[in-house]
């Protein structure tokens, strides 16, 4: 992750928020006096909240690790899409 200060995000505010969007990295930005944040493209923000969405249940946590589990163990089946 990238780490800027305050005055240079402030100053190239415009160039940070496109290398952020370009890189699909998110960038800190980091304060003296601390409270520091960190700019997120909403590309990467909109991921996160849907996987926070999906593990919020147990049951469909537990769920979706089985299924990572049975994909890294080769056990995945490869499956054609059925058209609405």
């Amino acid at each position: 992750m990238q780490v800027i200060s305050y005055t240079d995000a402030r100053n190239s505010l415009k160039a940070v928020i496109d290398q952020v969007i370009d890189d699909q990295a998110p960038t800190l930005i980091h304060r003296r006096e601390g409270g520091n944040a960190v700019i997120l493209s909403e590309q990467a923000y909109s991921s996160i909240q849907e996987t926070l969405y999906l593990l919020s249940s147990p049951a469909n946590a537990r769920a979706l690790m089985r299924s990572v589990d049975q994909a890294k163990a080769g056990k995945a089946k490869r499956r054609k899409l059925i058209d609405a």
